[in-house]
């Protein structure tokens, strides 16, 4: 058994630098669709909305993330930073997927980070709203997995 790492840098109060890191790395660990990674990226104990649903604690986030990676199928993502404070950051974000009828959807979504003094994120809010699309209108066209760093950010695709 591994202990859990104390740190996960980069630590708040954030530049703004350390923000866009912080950022890109939720990026790129959402786009493995690895629950359990992606979960060690918070508290054990933290608060989550996501939509219209409510979770406490990694195991609540890490079931979560099943279900949410068993219907969103081909999921690519891209968040953008918004704005910093502190131990805050605010984040906009775009993610395509289908459905198993290969119904295409664009979701696009804004979240509120708060993150205990260990890097690790205590508290996300998000809000998301999806937009049916046709496969033509992809954008995100890239292998699975984290974005390339040549890939167009959010802004740069006027999304």
């Amino acid at each position: 058994m591994t202990a859990e790492p104390q740190i996960r840098a980069p630590l708040p109060p954030f530049t703004y630098g350390e923000a866009v890191q912080k950022v890109r790395m939720a990026e790129d660990a959402w786009n493995t669709r690895n629950p359990a990674k992606v979960a060690l990226a918070y508290t054990p104990d933290t608060r989550w909305r996501n939509r219209s649903e409510f979770l406490n604690g990694r195991a609540e986030v890490e079931a979560f993330l099943t279900r949410k990676w068993a219907v969103e199928n081909g999921y690519r993502l891209i968040k953008e930073i918004w704005a910093h404070d502190g131990n805050r950051i605010a984040v906009r974000f775009c993610y395509e997927w289908h459905d198993e009828d290969g119904h295409w959807f664009r979701a696009h979504g804004n979240e509120n980070w708060e993150f205990a003094e260990t890097g690790h994120m205590a508290v996300r809010h998000a809000s998301i709203n999806d937009v049916p699309i046709a496969e033509d209108q992809r954008l995100f066209h890239w292998p699975q997995g984290p974005r390339p760093r040549d890939h167009p950010g959010l802004s740069d695709l006027g999304l």
